[in-house]
């Protein structure tokens, strides 16, 4: 899903039907408000109510780490969860690589993340439209205030939105990437999701001008670069290695030396007005060799003053031309769908010498369901043939569990099944315990069991607004689409005029670590957005694609608002305590292999306190997970067997003192603090 500059509209993922509201009725924490109207185009959402504001921000204990082991006693606790048990069973399949159940994945959208060579900033020549620019364009600075306008904007025009930041560029490459290996290296996670790094005229790359070259602008040589492609055709021997093809070869042979993985998004549903096809059809028209490519509506009648040229572009979007399907329409036409697959060759084994290492290790497939499965097949038995442990995540955004099987993925963006019931229950607080417990089950179970423990588990995207966000935001009633809990719904003040820009106070970021504890410890594969761990805020796009924010750079404080609403003025800072939790708590899930193959059980949920709890456990470890998002401490009859006892090892907080244990009548109480989780390590006395 991608916000197209100018706009006024932004363009959403295709979602397929959804339950009736009264399905999930059962559901909700009784306060919750009943069911609303779904379906409503953005542009044409109300402002939802304000929420309350939370008290002022104080500072959180920097570190969640393992405290001194307490000894509980023992009890019995039933079977409240089928959970996911995997006797004997593989997690590996002829879909699902053998390294995807132990990912943490990091996404990086590549203009935003570090600007590592200036020498190679965009001009303004490069932008989308850049006769629509003032020729007083610049780069913006990085660490300025998001909000502040430039001169340049303000010559466009008065509005945030529509006038000036779909234009901006800070210079982001993949230099300034390799120069933060080892911050990612050191934060723990084993695999970069990049956003699309292909040639592109747009800040977001989904426009694509070439699907075999990296963009200039990324790379050490734009015009280099562009002058080498200028050379080519459609034809693969014609093809070139640019100086940005190289770095990026660089940048993944510098990751895998840290046993870090690359995942690329790979965009084969549409391409941009540049692309080298569409280029020629809209010069050539008619007589274009490449004119059964795309969905051609009318071609141009030069005898006349107007154009008449007229084609399907994605969601009705003209700069985004659509592929063409074949006649059949189960597979794509066989003119794109070759130049994809000799593409895909390239990026999978460069050298071509039969060694998939010198390549990247899968892909994140953009509005996957919008390409037939047909193609699918053919793409991933040549993918697999190349490399048999390529992982390949499909953008999915409803129930996935069909189209993942035909389509041969390993798995998909777990927005159905993970975001919505978590943003319902942690973050919303309108779904119960009980109902969350219910909704993961019945999401995750439905796909194979290897596929469940490769899901890309994520809060917050490019796609939507950050997860600090989100949790300042929540409250916000009634919900627009209740079976979404109105994820990605109302999430930015260019269409609600009440979304709180300001960043997370004391209480939302202790919410923000109990989802990220949840994320650690349960089943599938983790996904941080960039900057997520660094305590980065902001609304839906374009606000997500902030500037990352470094400990070593002095940025200007937030204190502009997009609609010129008075507002506080926020420091801008690299939040250390914030990272050595998520490093912590990534450390903690890979140290534990029972987190990240063991069984899932749900063992207890107590609606009305809002407390959940479950346990992860192979063939020798166990770990419980109580999860308390009430607003009062809770106290916890731990599920233990006759002879285990239990150790605190993690906290979501790091206020380690604040959690007691008691034994009453053979039993053992965890107390465990308001909106807070502890991670109880099981051992049978010997």
């Amino acid at each position: 899903m991608v916000t197209l500059r100018g706009s006024s509209a932004q363009i959403s993922s295709h979602f397929g039907s959804w339950w009736c509201c009264a399905a999930i009725a059962g559901l909700l924490i009784p306060a919750a408000s009943g069911c609303s109207e779904s379906g409503v185009a953005r542009e044409q959402r109300s402002a939802l109510g304000r929420r309350t504001q939370a008290p002022a921000a104080r500072t959180l204990a920097a570190m969640p780490v393992a405290a001194p082991a307490k000894k509980v006693a023992s009890r019995s606790v039933g079977v409240r969860s089928n959970g996911a048990r995997h006797p004997g069973e593989s997690l590996t399949s002829p879909t699902v690589p053998a390294w995807a159940a132990d990912a943490v994945f990091y996404q990086i959208f590549p203009e935003r993340f570090c600007n590592g060579d200036r020498s190679n900033d965009p001009t303004r020549e490069s932008l989308e439209s850049p006769d629509l620019v003032p020729k007083s364009w610049t780069i913006s600075p990085w660490a300025g205030d998001w909000y502040a306008r430039a001169d340049w904007e303000k010559e466009r025009g008065p509005n945030f939105f529509e006038n000036g930041v779909f234009d901006r560029r800070y210079g982001g490459d993949l230099q300034g990437v390799i120069s933060k290996l080892d911050y990612l290296s050191g934060l723990g996670i084993n695999v970069i999701y990049f956003n699309p790094v292909f040639y592109a005229r747009s800040l977001h790359k989904y426009d694509g001008s070439s699907f075999h070259h990296v963009d200039p602008y990324f790379g050490p040589a734009p015009a280099g670069d562009l002058k080498l492609m200028a050379t080519e055709s459609s034809d693969p021997t014609s093809w070139k290695w640019t100086a940005a093809d190289k770095l990026f070869l660089d940048l993944v042979k510098k990751a895998h030396a840290r046993n870090i993985r690359v995942i690329i998004d790979g965009v084969f549903n549409h391409t941009g007005r540049d692309f080298f096809a569409f280029a020629d059809l809209r010069k050539n028209q008619a007589k274009s060799p490449y004119r059964d490519w795309y969905i051609v509506q009318s071609y141009d009648d030069p005898a006349t003053p107007q154009n008449e040229f007229r084609y399907k572009g994605w969601w009705g979007t003209d700069s985004l031309p659509e592929f063409a399907d074949d006649n059949t329409g189960h597979d794509l036409h066989p003119g794109p769908k070759k130049y994809i697959l000799d593409s895909t060759k390239r990026w999978m084994d460069p050298n071509e010498d039969g060694d998939p290492s010198d390549g990247i290790d899968g892909w994140r497939l953009d509005v996957a369901n919008e390409v037939p499965t047909g193609f699918w097949r053919d793409w991933h038995a040549l993918a697999r043939k190349i490399n048999p442990q390529c992982y390949t995540v499909a953008e999915i955004w409803d129930d996935a569990q069909r189209f993942i099987d035909e389509g041969q993925f390993s798995a998909t963006m777990n927005y159905f099944g993970f975001s919505f019931p978590v943003k319902g229950f942690l973050i919303d607080e309108t779904l119960a315990p009980s109902g969350a417990a219910k909704l993961l089950d019945e999401r995750r179970q439905g796909f194979p069991l290897a596929t469940q423990y490769a899901m890309q588990n994520l809060m917050d995207s490019h796609d939507t607004d950050r997860l600090a966000s989100m949790i300042v935001n929540a409250g916000r009633r009634p919900y627009k689409e209740p079976n979404r809990f109105d994820y990605d719904i109302g999430d930015s003040p260019r269409y609600v005029s009440d979304y709180d820009v300001r960043q997370p106070n004391y209480r939302e970021r202790r919410v923000q670590r109990v989802v990220a504890l949840f994320q650690m410890t349960y089943v599938g594969a983790p996904m941080i957005y960039y900057g997520t761990e660094a305590g980065m805020w902001g609304a839906d796009d374009l606000c997500d694609r902030m500037p990352m924010v470094w400990a070593e750079m002095t940025y200007d404080p937030q204190q502009a608002d997009p609609l010129g609403r008075p507002r506080p003025t926020n420091p801008v800072v690299f939040d250390d305590g914030l990272f050595r939790f998520y490093q912590a708590a990534i450390k903690f899930r890979r140290d534990n292999p029972e987190l990240r193959r063991g069984d899932l059980e749900f063992v207890e949920t107590d609606d009305q306190a809002e407390f959940l709890a479950f346990r992860r456990s192979d063939a020798t470890d166990t770990l419980l997970v109580g999860l308390n998002r009430g607003g009062k401490p809770f106290k916890w009859n731990v599920p233990l067997a006759k002879g285990e006892t239990a150790s605190q090892v993690f906290t979501a907080s790091g206020e380690v003192e604040t959690f007691t244990t008691e034994q009453t009548g053979g039993a053992t109480i965890v107390s465990v603090p308001a909106i807070d989780g502890v991670v109880l390590r099981v051992s049978s006395k010997q």
